[in-house]
Protein backbone atom coordinates (compact mmCIF):
# COMPACT_ATOMS: atom_id res chain seq x y z
CA UNK A 1 0.00 0.00 0.00
CA UNK A 2 1.36 3.35 -1.01
CA UNK A 3 1.04 6.11 1.58
CA UNK A 4 -0.57 9.18 0.09
CA UNK A 5 -1.60 12.53 1.52
CA UNK A 6 -5.22 11.37 1.32
CA UNK A 7 -4.41 8.21 3.34
CA UNK A 8 -2.80 10.28 6.06
CA UNK A 9 -5.84 12.58 6.40
CA UNK A 10 -8.23 9.62 6.28
CA UNK A 11 -6.51 7.74 9.10
CA UNK A 12 -5.87 10.83 11.23
CA UNK A 13 -9.60 11.50 11.00
CA UNK A 14 -10.47 7.93 11.90
CA UNK A 15 -8.11 7.80 14.90
CA UNK A 16 -9.19 11.15 16.32
CA UNK A 17 -12.86 10.15 15.92
CA UNK A 18 -12.24 6.91 17.80
CA UNK A 19 -10.50 8.69 20.68
CA UNK A 20 -13.26 11.35 20.71
CA UNK A 21 -16.03 8.77 21.01
CA UNK A 22 -14.23 6.85 23.75
CA UNK A 23 -13.57 10.00 25.80
CA UNK A 24 -17.18 11.17 25.60
CA UNK A 25 -18.59 7.70 26.27
CA UNK A 26 -16.29 7.20 29.27
CA UNK A 27 -17.87 10.23 30.98
CA UNK A 28 -14.63 11.06 32.81
CA UNK A 29 -14.80 14.84 32.47
CA UNK A 30 -12.78 14.99 29.25
CA UNK A 31 -15.69 16.13 27.08
CA UNK A 32 -14.00 19.37 26.01
CA UNK A 33 -10.98 17.43 24.75
CA UNK A 34 -13.33 14.97 23.08
CA UNK A 35 -15.23 17.67 21.22
CA UNK A 36 -11.94 19.27 20.21
CA UNK A 37 -10.96 15.91 18.71
CA UNK A 38 -14.33 15.73 16.94
CA UNK A 39 -13.60 19.10 15.35
CA UNK A 40 -10.12 17.95 14.33
CA UNK A 41 -11.49 14.68 12.99
CA UNK A 42 -14.07 16.48 10.87
CA UNK A 43 -11.28 18.64 9.46
CA UNK A 44 -9.07 15.66 8.61
CA UNK A 45 -11.89 13.65 7.07
CA UNK A 46 -13.15 16.77 5.31
CA UNK A 47 -9.76 17.23 3.63
CA UNK A 48 -9.71 13.53 2.70
CA UNK A 49 -13.23 13.84 1.25
CA UNK A 50 -12.27 16.94 -0.72
CA UNK A 51 -9.17 15.28 -2.15
CA UNK A 52 -11.17 12.19 -3.13
CA UNK A 53 -14.18 14.16 -4.38
CA UNK A 54 -16.48 12.48 -1.84
CA UNK A 55 -19.03 15.29 -1.78
CA UNK A 56 -21.53 13.64 0.56
CA UNK A 57 -18.90 12.89 3.19
CA UNK A 58 -17.48 16.41 2.83
CA UNK A 59 -20.96 17.85 3.39
CA UNK A 60 -21.42 15.65 6.47
CA UNK A 61 -18.16 16.92 7.98
CA UNK A 62 -19.55 20.46 8.16
CA UNK A 63 -22.23 19.15 10.53
CA UNK A 64 -19.71 17.18 12.59
CA UNK A 65 -17.55 20.30 12.85
CA UNK A 66 -20.60 22.28 13.99
CA UNK A 67 -21.37 19.61 16.63
CA UNK A 68 -17.75 19.80 17.81
CA UNK A 69 -17.89 23.58 18.14
CA UNK A 70 -21.23 23.47 19.97
CA UNK A 71 -19.88 20.82 22.33
CA UNK A 72 -16.75 22.85 23.02
CA UNK A 73 -18.80 25.96 23.77
CA UNK A 74 -21.19 24.10 26.07
CA UNK A 75 -18.39 22.41 28.04
CA UNK A 76 -16.07 25.42 28.31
Amino acid sequence: MRITKANIFEWLGVLTAIVYSLLVAANIGAEFIGFTLLLASSGFIGIWAYLGKHKGILFLQFFYATAGIIGMIRWF
